[in-house]
């Protein structure tokens, strides 16, 4: 269980002082799939990096099974990422000197996970482990980002707009392997995104505006990666 509690990050001092979170509070239960959604500039990443350990909060606590990780020293923090976190973003930060056999190793290296190719094969690029980034297109330079952060056996998998960057095709792929991924590996999802059509998969939704929580609802019966809008 994640618990966040008046949570509040401000960037910048003085007169330029910005409150990007004003105050969030809202519990994350193991193994849902919840999707925060948002405009451009409602404080929704923020958010996501906050409850991450990426960013410490300037006020507020975020606890995982009782511990606030707000408190946690830098290499307490650094440890705890590593163990427990999973990312996912728009970009997808592959090294583009390694092949795809030696990025999705380094996520598998931080959990000691030898059988990582496991994870290779379950994106659908086990013919490819030879293949560099450059060599990929999108879609698949988007699903050796997604065997990475799986190969870390991550607790909760956070992803900021994984699809932002993709066409409908490939982004519907995307979220059909996150989606698969979710249901065989058993982890909490925690995805950002503007797509309201997006939503329509999450188990539930966090509606942000203006660095506040706006609303909050469950589906009853998500849809897959191939019934939503786009």
């Amino acid at each position: 269980m994640i618990e966040v509690k008046d949570v509040a990050k401000d960037y910048g001092s003085g007169e330029s002082k910005v409150s990007v979170l004003k105050g969030i509070s809202l519990n994350i239960r193991d193994g849902g799939f919840y999707v925060i959604l948002g405009a451009s500039g409602s404080g929704k990443s923020t958010l996501l990096n906050v409850v991450s350990g990426l960013e410490r909060p300037d006020g507020g606590s975020v606890l995982y099974d009782g511990k606030d990780i707000a408190e946690f020293s830098d290499k307490e923090l650094t440890d705890f990422r590593k163990e427990n976190i999973g990312f996912i973003f728009q970009q997808y930060y592959l090294l583009p000197n390694m092949n795809v056999d030696k990025n999705v190793r380094m996520g598998a290296d931080l959990a000691q996970n030898k059988d990582y190719k496991a994870v290779i094969e379950a994106v659908g690029l086990g013919e490819k482990l030879n293949k560099y980034p450059g060599e990929l297109s999108g879609g698949e330079q988007q699903r050796v980002a997604i065997a990475r952060a799986l190969a870390k056996k991550p607790k909760v998998l956070f992803l900021d707009e994984p699809t932002g960057a993709l066409d409908e095709q490939t982004g519907r792929q995307v979220l059909d392997y996150i989606s698969k991924m979710q249901k065989e590996y058993v982890f909490t999802v925690i995805m950002v995104t503007h797509n309201q059509n997006i939503a329509d998969m999450a188990q539930d939704v966090i509606m942000m505006n203006s660095g506040k929580i706006s609303g909050a609802y469950s589906n009853e019966a998500p849809k897959s990666a191939y019934e939503i809008g786009w």
